[in-house]
């Protein structure tokens, strides 16, 4: 598949918008190529590459709209696809929380693309597995793991005069490694938009010495634990929160920001100082596109916590037409201040404390505290007078990051945090956390 540069796509869409006979139009033309790669037990299972692009066009006739999709973009097909999305807006019944498509935007470029990533080839992904599964062999460890990588392409326009192109590119890593016998565990995960900033030997050699340290796991009693949380512990935790930063959930007291009576949080301090979390589509670390892929309302640089109070909420148009306020686009990442210290070092300032690798099988139990209920897994450590002593079998918590983060006690530096398993492209920092509750022991490794 070619990537389409702005000048293709910007024929499609003015084609698009030229056969549109609605009141209002909005066209979005997508492709990407992904490549990747899948090992376990040793081997190499499954490798591939999936290649698509797709023109969508979504119409309105007053408050009724209609949406249709189509993977070819010749001018029979494009007039194809726009009468689809025209028949299908005639037939929908009226939406009372229309809002009609947004006045042109000014869209400031982000550094989504690089051109290395871009070059990733079989080899390249064949490496990637090849330094785990021969590492492993090595050892007499048993490795299963995922290499992927896209190039992509983003353009979105309206019948206002919004216009806007995007090329992207990124990569992620997981790797599991186990013992022979199954009685040890260590994973891993990198994610990165520069293929240079990936160090695949680097990775596996982490996901190795967890699995070679967590053999023997030892039991202690479940209570609450200073923690040192690396980022994959808390991105999902941080992620749950940052759903109630809603301003209608919020509003309509859903959210652990309502107040009694109507009211929010805003404004008030319920982190910790140290806590600072924003958005920023021009991050250097986690670029994200420079628009709403919903609304396509420019995205800006936000602060949504700051010094530990909520600095910001999320209006969607429908809501904030109806508080009279302007609405904002939702967040494509988010990064959490940090400072320079390594995970190491943060063992190392630790008296007794407990190290957890990772965080899995998290669900909701309760939404007005952010309340959620998991397992550690895949290396998880006790830590006494700054050096990892033995592990230790892993638990499950009862835990709410509203709390986690207002018992933070030292931060660390912020590690890339991307893939499907996250809601957001994140920077994250490992973190030590005091008084973390851990409910019961679990047998996993």
């Amino acid at each position: 598949m070619t990537i389409l540069n702005q000048e293709q796509t910007k024929r499609i869409c003015e084609r698009v918008l030229a056969l549109s006979k609605a009141d209002e139009c909005i066209v979005s033309v997508g492709g990407s190529r992904e490549g990747n790669i899948r090992f376990a037990r040793n081997a190499v299972s499954t490798a591939g590459l999936a290649e698509n692009t797709a023109v969508t066009v979504q119409v309105a006739f007053g408050k009724r709209q209609g949406t249709a999709s189509i993977n070819e973009y010749d001018d029979k097909s494009l007039e194809k696809v726009v009468r689809r999305a025209e028949d299908l807006a005639r037939l929908a019944p009226e939406n009372p929380e229309f809002m009609p498509a947004v006045a042109k935007q000014a869209y400031k470029e982000s550094a989504t693309f690089s051109a290395k990533t871009a070059a990733i080839d079989p080899e390249f992904r064949a490496q990637a597995a090849a330094y785990a599964i021969e590492a492993c062999r090595k050892n007499k460890l048993v490795a299963a793991g995922f290499f992927t990588d896209s190039t992509a392409f983003s353009t979105v326009a309206n019948s206002n005069g919004v216009f806007g192109h995007q090329q992207q590119t990124g990569l992620d890593f997981t790797c599991t490694v186990r013992t022979e016998d199954g009685r040890g565990s260590g994973w891993v995960k990198r994610s990165a938009l520069d293929a240079s900033r990936f160090d695949a030997r680097e990775a596996a050699d982490v996901a190795i010495e967890k699995a070679l340290r967590s053999v023997d796991a030892k039991a202690i009693e479940p209570g609450r634990y200073t923690v040192i949380l690396e980022p994959a512990a808390t991105s999902e935790l941080i992620g749950f929160m940052m759903s109630g930063f809603d301003a209608r959930q919020t509003d309509e007291g859903r959210s652990f920001l309502s107040k009694k009576g109507g009211a929010s949080r805003l404004g008030d301090k319920l982190f910790d100082q140290q806590v600072n979390i924003w958005t920023d589509p021009w991050n250097p670390d986690v670029p994200v596109l420079p628009w709403d892929a919903q609304s396509l309302i420019a995205r800006e640089r936000v602060d949504i916590i700051k010094d530990g109070k909520v600095n910001a909420l999320d209006y969607s148009q429908y809501w904030a037409k109806k508080k009279g306020v302007k609405p904002t686009a939702t967040p494509g990442n988010l990064i959490m201040a940090g400072t320079n210290k390594s995970t190491a070092e943060l063992i190392a300032n630790t008296k007794k404390g407990i190290l957890v690798t990772r965080t899995w099988y998290i669900r909701l139990v309760d939404p007005q505290s952010v309340l959620l209920t998991g397992l550690t897994r895949d290396g998880t450590f006790y830590i006494e007078n700054g050096k990892i002593k033995y592990p230790i079998k892993n638990f499950r918590f009862n835990e709410s990051p509203v709390t986690m983060l207002n018992n933070i006690e030292e931060i660390g530096k912020p590690v890339i945090i991307g893939g499907d398993e996250v809601a957001y492209q994140m920077a994250i920092p490992p973190m030590k956390v005091r008084d973390f509750n851990f409910t019961s022991l679990s047998d996993a490794v």
